[in-house]
């Protein structure tokens, strides 16, 4: 926030390579079938791979760096998503129960009553029931793991506590080694770690009170390490499509503020300059056609207790949104990051394009106040060398935008 020129960042997961893939795959599942066995191997293919990733994003330019979300890996029990799996195995009190309690029946919501429904249920995948199961479209969405549910008090584990000292390990390790000051580690949400089945508490807001005493010891840790802490929820927005029917923009927002409201009693001991909050609708490759729209997420954003809020703008559902920030006055210690180069498409934005999305933001709040970034995680969505590539262009995009600027 002291400069003029136009930063740029990304908003998580890089690709892992395929020797990080591989030692993963090859880790031992403990007997609770959820946590992989930690192996010596394995810590020393992660921590290089951590150095790797944080030394090329330097190569590029990205001038706020993180771990790839190298971290955050799961063994062959859960492997789905690893943005949000990866908190099973820091989390005590969970157990794979042989429920399928994700493609279960519908649970259905009635007047004023907002509750989700399984994932397979959600309104754009019905909608566009024949595209999704045609794989020719590209869109399929394939067969579903078991997710864990809680059976009993949920808290952060011994484990947990290695596993984000070893992130923070790798991670400064690797800053320190590429030239970097600092950087940012991802975290779960409290409201996104409260989607998984509760068989135990019985009660959504004591389930999710549950989750923000879970999560606090991971934000502080990684605050406490002098990094920023990225609170990581689609949950704000992806929750719309996932409530049959469509919900009042009121009813929604009521039931969406005491996931807000459970993000800050999380972050309590956690400096604001060093929290940053990644909001998206869910990311997955699809229409799109029901996702709420910004305008009315917007101003509950800035109820968070952050200082950098990162969120979709350059994905074509969602471009347009940035007129949003004409109407709605940004706080002056706040800073926007925005996605200004997409996951969902394998084309690679040209720089002037690029440019031309972050002076429409520059413009609104000043350059010193806008972190070019990617609409959501990289890794996973688009091959490697692709991903890499848009990243390149947002850093010469940014160039010249900071040079017109």
């Amino acid at each position: 926030m002291t400069t003029s020129r136009i930063l740029t960042s990304h908003a998580g997961s890089l690709p892992r390579t395929p020797e990080l893939i591989a030692a993963n795959a090859a880790r031992p599942v403990g007997e609770d079938g959820l946590t992989p066995e930690p192996t010596a191997e394995f810590r020393e293919v992660l921590a290089q791979a951590v150095r790797d990733v944080v030394a090329k994003q330097h190569e590029i330019g990205i001038a706020v760096p993180n771990d790839g979300e190298y971290g955050h890996l799961m063994g062959s029990a859960v492997n789905y998503g690893s943005w949000w799996s990866y908190i099973f195995d820091r989390v005590s009190g969970l157990a794979l129960t042989g429920d399928d309690h994700l493609n279960g029946e519908p649970v259905r919501s009635g007047p004023g009553n907002v509750r989700l429904t399984t994932f397979p249920d959600r309104r754009d995948w019905t909608i566009f029931a024949e595209a999704y199961q045609d794989p020719s479209s590209g869109i399929t969405v394939g067969s579903q793991p078991t997710f864990p549910a809680a059976i009993g008090p949920i808290a952060y584990s011994e484990t947990g506590r290695e596993l984000v000292g070893q992130d923070i390990s790798n991670f400064r390790a690797a800053l320190d080694a590429a030239g970097y000051d600092s950087g940012y580690l991802a975290a779960l949400s409290p409201g996104s770690g409260s989607r998984i089945v509760d068989d135990h508490y019985g009660d959504e807001d004591a389930f999710l009170d549950a989750w923000v005493e879970v999560m606090r010891p991971e934000y502080e840790a990684i605050a406490a390490a002098g990094l920023t802490v990225q609170v990581d929820d689609p949950s704000i927005a992806e929750n719309f499509d996932q409530i049959n029917p469509e919900p009042s923009i009121e009813d929604y927002l009521a039931f969406t503020r005491k996931r807000v409201d459970a993000v800050n009693r999380a972050l309590v001991n956690v400096p604001t300059e060093q929290t940053r909050f990644h909001l998206c609708w869910g990311s997955w490759h699809g229409p799109h056609t029901t996702d709420i729209e910004f305008r009315h997420l917007a101003p509950l954003l800035l109820e968070i207790d952050a200082r950098y809020y990162s969120f979709e703008a350059a994905n074509v559902r969602h471009e347009h949104e940035w007129t949003v920030w004409e109407d709605l006055a940004l706080p002056e210690d706040k800073v926007l990051v925005p996605g200004i180069v997409s996951h969902a498409t394998n084309v690679v934005e040209h720089p002037e394009l690029v440019a031309q999305r972050l002076e429409r933001f520059a413009r609104l709040v000043g350059p010193e106040r806008v972190i070019g970034s990617t609409d959501c995680g990289l890794g996973g969505r688009i091959h490697p060398q692709i991903a890499w590539a848009k990243l390149a262009s947002l850093v010469q995009g940014a160039e010249i935008a900071s040079a017109r600027l």
